[in-house]
């Protein structure tokens, strides 16, 4: 090497790095053609790790803390480049540092819904939604499966990688899970860490740390919605004939409350005839109905109006006043 060349070197004797944004998983220390000066110091703060190549291989991985760049501790890199133990000369080496805090509120769902055997309903299609967490928790995994040498690396390039492995593995659980629909919903925090323990060795192969797994909601496609909420309210309905008793006396009791103006008169109608049919039914129907006096039957009717009962020959409606047939 000419002298010139040496003296135009750079000799790197700090080595440090501050994320300077969210999100920024893997960064190469910018090192051109710069050497790191033996007895060096190098920086890793809580939250990041730092790994040393050489020559393209991993050599040492150094967690948080400072130290002192030597071959005291640096025992893969020493051993690779065959140091003597007193070495004094600056070295060449790629140096990475890796976030390993938290990523946060990462979101996932399903782009089209999944089709699964329900027990209950049959094959029906699935909607979910939520969020995770997680971090790096092997740099020399993450490097050499993920990242690789590239300046850095960001968890926005990794999203769909994830969002993606975690349907797919979401797809699989729910087919052989056995579970209901309406049980999914109403376990969704023991279905989440069902997933969360499922997914694990999928983000390990990464090197990474799925921590935490949140479902947020699971809902079913817009028109098998609109089935369950029909089948959910037949069976709130239940007996019929109880419903369509209770039907025709709510809607009597709004038309005595409304006895005057058009819609009014049109509701005691309804109303009228309503009762009128549910009852004939139920006295008809009814084993422990007593049938009335003839005397009694031929002598009223119902009001064409608001539905009460009036003498047979009465020509106007005591109640409401409207002229009778």
């Amino acid at each position: 090497m000419s002298l010139s060349r040496f003296l135009g070197k750079q000799f790197i004797d700090v080595i440090q790095w501050n994320e300077p944004e969210p999100g920024i998983l893997a960064w190469r220390y910018p090192m051109l053609d710069s050497e790191i000066q033996n007895g060096g110091q190098l920086t890793v703060r809580e939250s990041e790790m730092a790994m040393f190549l050489d020559q393209g291989r991993i050599a040492d991985v150094f967690g948080p803390g400072l130290h002192t760049l030597n071959t005291a501790n640096l025992p893969i890199l020493t051993d690779l480049r065959s140091w003597a133990s007193d070495f004094e000369s600056p070295f060449k080496s790629d140096v990475y540092f890796f976030s390993t805090h938290l990523q946060i509120d990462q979101k996932w769902g399903t782009a089209t819904p999944i089709t699964f055997r329900d027990a209950e309903f049959g094959a029906i299609r699935l909607r979910c939604y939520g969020i995770y967490a997680y971090r790096i928790a092997d740099p020399r995994t993450f490097f050499t499966q993920v990242s690789g040498t590239r300046q850095s690396y960001s968890a926005f390039e990794l999203e769909d990688q994830l969002r993606n492995t975690i349907i797919a593995r979401m797809t699989d659980i729910f087919s052989n899970s056995g579970l209901k629909y309406l049980d999914m919903t109403q376990q969704q925090t023991a279905l989440a860490q069902t997933l969360l323990t499922d997914m694990q060795p999928a983000f390990a192969a990464l090197g990474l740390e799925l921590t935490q797994f949140v479902v947020e909601n699971i809902s079913l496609p817009d028109d098998l919605q609109r089935s369950l909420d029909q089948r959910i309210g037949m069976n709130i309905v239940g007996d019929l004939d109880k419903y369509t008793q209770f039907a025709a006396a709510q809607s009597m009791t709004l038309a005595a409350s409304n006895t005057g103006g058009g819609a009014g008169i049109g509701m005691g109608l309804g109303a009228g005839a309503a009762v009128a049919q549910v009852m004939a039914t139920h006295l008809q129907t009814s084993p422990a109905a007593v049938a009335p006096a003839p005397s009694q039957t031929a002598a009223t009717k119902f009001c064409t109006a608001c539905g009460h009962s009036i003498p047979q020959a009465a020509h106007f409606c005591p109640d409401c006043g409207k002229a009778q047939q």
